[in-house]
């Protein structure tokens, strides 16, 4: 018997009956009328179904939630596919229209931009007017606008922990017509933190910027990481204000008088283009429990595109690493607690969403997707994940994370303090994560990483191309601990990893923390990583770097030019065996995306090469 097949279109009608002839409109429709067949022990699905959707976007209005109900089995799977030689996309974005020049400037339009720039009403989405940080252009990214343009970073004049201030130069304190949304994004040592800015009071030659709470208590209070100011001040950057929009690709809106502005860059036409704003944070969930896991389903061919993210509108975004966002952090004095008697501050944090999350499931297969234009992580296995397949996918243009897996320790408890649940199916374990095209990631939060693996187990991730990043390539591990945890048995090998760590330091292509006993780094191909001139520390980055508590891994066989590594107060049983530019030339051609997976190349707008 062959597998039940409901097709989807977006030209077709939720009350059709899901064959080829007469679509579903939407998936939802499609896997609710799976899900009947299993509630209703057809045995027509005894070899699986399969959701077939035909090329175009659909666009969501709530996520997709694939529950335990839907689960597959070894032999029938839930599978969604792309149908031959098309190209679905699953799209949390609403489209702006009825775009129409600027004849008469608002106030705070800059000369500059007179005559250049195009103005749209803001839609409605679940009936409030929809709010966004993101804006694409036939899928071209455009810029929020700031200033000073980028990629060029103003200085502080002042950094004011007592008082709470940071200063400006004058010349960036306005006078704004509208500073609701006014906000600063500041580099700091490995991360970038954004404040919205409060006040602005002139005080001499300076001016001194008061920020929002929360992120006001969070980014004076905690230790790490600082903003740097020596010695020539923290590098920052201003957006939020209509004044700051002075040049092509730049878009502000005005979140008050309900319209956006935006200045074409040259080839654009506002009224043939496609204008993209975002509107959901989650296109897909895939959710179930320890005891009743959601298991056996795949995603083939689909396109995951357009979400929003917009805490760091509404509470600021202050992140400790990769990402996780602070919500409580400040430094002991005197040291130690409890469980760690020399640690010298604690930190509470929280996880950024992704396109698409998966939790409490098993069996769990990603082939040859493509997560794209979105504003946090692309593909989240949070908690519970087991057995799961990640191959053969695009993670490019993404805010934060490309792809995140396993405990961060975020929540209740204290971050520093070792994961190591009772229950070890709580634990992301045998995963595997090969031949992935990750690159263009942390394009937001510039303290993202590619691949980022917190507390996994028997975790692979192999053969993958990782380029053209903020930080680190992969980060391998969270805690900063030596205490026995849930993290063992990893291995990281034969990726392609090169051009990263174009804005921050402190940084590698393969980064760890804590201990894991049995974990293994090798073969990798490592290159191409040259520091801008805004971080605190141009010297401070490596191709290999164990830091805090690393412990029990093998690093060997990895090339890389140089013999450029760190191992930062680690643990005990770590092993280096022939790293270096002598490593076998054999080493880089085996490494990154295999032979048959090489024509997802075609698909970065950025790859890089030497």
């Amino acid at each position: 018997m062959a597998e039940v097949q409901l097709w989807v279109s977006p030209d077709g009608s939720d009350t059709s009956d899901g064959t080829r002839e007469r679509p579903f409109a939407s998936p939802e429709a499609a896997l609710r009328g799976a899900r009947e067949m299993r509630r209703l022990k057809s045995p027509e699905i005894a070899d699986g179904v399969r959701i077939i959707l035909r090329g175009g976007v659909y666009r969501l209005t709530s996520p997709l939630c694939v529950r335990p109900e839907d689960s597959g089995t070894p032999d029938g799977r839930l599978v969604f596919e792309a149908a031959p030689e098309e190209f679905p996309v699953l799209s949390g974005g609403v489209v702006l229209s009825d775009w129409r020049r600027v004849t008469e400037a608002p106030p705070g339009l800059s000369e500059t931009a007179q005559g250049h720039v195009w103005v749209a009403d803001v839609p409605e989405f679940h009936g409030r007017a929809l709010e966004f940080r993101q804006l694409w252009v036939d899928n071209q990214k455009a810029t929020r606008a700031r200033e000073p343009d980028a990629p060029t970073m103003a200085r502080l004049t002042a950094w004011k922990r007592d008082d709470r201030v940071a200063g400006i130069r004058r010349s960036l304190a306005g006078p704004y017509h509208n500073a609701d949304d006014l906000e600063m994004t500041l580099l700091q040592m490995w991360e970038v933190a954004n404040l919205r800015i409060k006040s602005l009071v002139n005080d001499a030659n300076q001016s001194l910027a008061g920020f929002h709470q929360p992120e006001s208590r969070l980014e004076f209070e905690h230790p790490w990481p600082p903003p740097v100011m020596e010695p020539e001040g923290a590098p920052f950057f201003l957006s939020g204000a209509l004044e700051l929009l002075d040049q092509p690709g730049e878009w502000h809106l005005d979140r008050r008088a309900g319209r956006v502005y935006y200045w074409p860059r040259g080839g654009e036409d506002l009224q043939q283009d496609e204008v993209v704003v975002p509107a959901l944070e989650s296109l897909v969930e895939v959710a179930g429990s320890v005891d009743r896991p959601v298991s056996h389903v795949a995603f083939r061919g689909i396109g995951f595109q357009h979400t929003t993210w917009l805490r760091p509108s509404r509470q600021g975004h202050v992140p400790l690493q990769a990402g996780l966002y602070l919500t409580e952090a400040y430094k002991l004095r005197p040291k130690g607690t409890p469980e760690w008697r020399s640690l010298d501050n604690q930190a509470w944090i929280g996880r950024p969403p992704a396109a698409v999350l998966v939790e409490g499931a098993n069996h769990i297969v990603f082939d040859r997707c493509r997560f794209e234009h979105l504003a946090s992580a692309g593909l989240d296995l949070r908690w519970a994940t087991h057995g799961d397949l990640v191959q053969g996918c695009t993670f490019q243009d993404i805010g934060g994370n490309g792809l995140q897996l396993g405990s961060f320790q975020e929540g209740a408890i204290e971050t520093h303090l070792a994961y190591d649940p009772s229950d070890e199916r709580v634990i992301c374990q045998r995963e595997k994560i090969t031949n992935n095209l990750v690159t263009d990631c942390g394009t937001e939060d510039w303290g993202c990483v590619g691949i980022c693996i917190g507390y996994g187990r028997e975790v692979v991730v192999e053969h993958n191309e990782v380029c053209n990043l903020s930080y680190t390539g992969i980060s391998l591990g969270w805690g900063w601990t030596r205490d026995a945890n849930a993290m063992r048995n990893n291995r990281v090998a034969a990726n392609h990893i090169h051009h990263i760590a174009t804005r921050m330091s402190d940084t590698a292509g393969v980064y760890t923390l804590s201990a894991q006993p049995g974990t293994v780094i090798e073969e990798n191909y490592i290159h191409s990583i040259k520091m801008s001139p805004y971080v605190h520390d141009a010297e401070h980055w490596f191709y290999l770097y164990l830091d805090e508590g690393s412990s029990d891994i093998t690093v060997r066989n990895n090339w890389c030019p140089a013999e450029r590594f760190l191992s930062n107060a680690v643990g005990p049983g770590n092993v280096w065996e022939n790293n270096g530019p002598t490593v076998s030339e054999s080493v880089q051609q085996r490494a990154g995306l295999e032979s048959e997976y090489r024509d997802l190349l075609q698909h970065a707008q950025r790859a890089s090469s030497d």
